[in-house]
């Protein structure tokens, strides 16, 4: 193993509160020397960026004057940051073990056809259960965490390839991250790292779970679980992910089970009292569909 890691720690904060901290605190913990970590500030109100420049110096952070959502404000520092090869993608409740950045580093020695890597991110509630070992997607467009809720002695100990990773804890070769053009910021939040993993796809790049790089996560600690926020914006972009992404002739072959997925989906949701979040979602998302068209010609004709 190299000594030094060329890498770039990307963290996008809103009002992170303790979980920043925490975050932090694991990241100097970590074996490999840190190159660059860049906080991204979406306005947050808690006072989190500031404690946070004041406790861990060599701390770059970047200001937003209003929140960008994750999409944007992780390609504004690629933009800002100074060129790594890698970057690595790690949310405020998010907590590294001590040697996850040295187990990434070695993942990219041992297997150096991949160009993405995803964590075993454990429930930082119940250290026992997994939230994931990677992000998988249905030919219907339906996507979820593989091995959420997982007892850890039974899942997600073998190193293979997966669809995306989580980006709450993943490394991307920053040449591949600019050559799909970075996550898609009308996604604001949720579904863009599915997204973004697609797009990679397509353009011929690969990605592998690397279950020894390990992070606790407590998941949805800053927008809330199942909040309508999250229902919102994850349904939307769920409509959009499928409609940019999936290659002809499966797109039309997909194609009424997508739509049969989406009518189930909202009536689901409002038997649990959120349809009216979910149709928003859904309508919202085909009044973009001139939008989207125009950018699956341009994700097609790259593949």
């Amino acid at each position: 193993m190299v000594d030094d890691f060329d890498v770039t720690v990307i963290i996008i904060n809103y009002n992170g509160g303790s979980y920043l901290e925490r975050c932090l605190n694991a990241l100097t913990a970590q074996t490999v020397s840190l190159r660059q970590v860049v906080l991204v500030d979406n306005a947050s109100t808690d006072g989190s960026a500031d404690r946070a420049q004041r406790a861990f110096p060599g701390l770059q952070v970047i200001r937003c004057a209003e929140n960008l959502g994750f999409a944007a404000a992780n390609n504004l520092a690629v933009a800002r940051s100074k060129p790594t090869k890698w970057l690595a993608l790690l949310n405020p409740d998010a907590f590294p073990a001590p040697d996850w950045l040295a187990t990434l580093q070695q993942a990219v020695q041992d297997y150096p056809q991949y160009a993405v890597f995803g964590s075993r991110l454990l429930d930082a509630t119940d250290p026992n259960r997994l939230d994931g070992t990677g992000d998988c997607y249905h030919a219907s467009g339906l996507a979820w965490r593989r091995g959420h809720g997982d007892w850890v002695d039974q899942s997600g100990l073998q190193i293979d390839e997966i669809f995306t990773p989580c980006a709450a804890a993943a490394l991307y070769r920053r040449e591949a991250f600019l050559e799909a053009e970075g996550f898609d910021e009308r996604f604001f939040c949720y579904m863009e790292d599915v997204d973004l993993g697609f797009r990679l796809r397509l353009l011929g790049y690969r990605c592998v779970s690397i279950p020894a790089a390990m992070v606790h996560h407590v998941g949805s600690g800053i927008t809330g679980v199942r909040s309508a926020f999250a229902m919102y914006h994850g349904h939307r972009n769920l409509v959009w992910t499928y409609l940019k992404n999936m290659p002809a002739p499966w797109f039309w072959l997909y194609l009424p089970a997508h739509l049969a997925l989406n009518l189930l989906s909202v009536l689901w949701l409002w038997r649990r009292g959120q349809g009216r979040i979910a149709l928003r979602a859904k309508v919202d998302a085909l009044r973009e569909l001139p939008r989207v068209w125009q950018q699956r010609h341009q994700i097609q004709a790259q593949r």
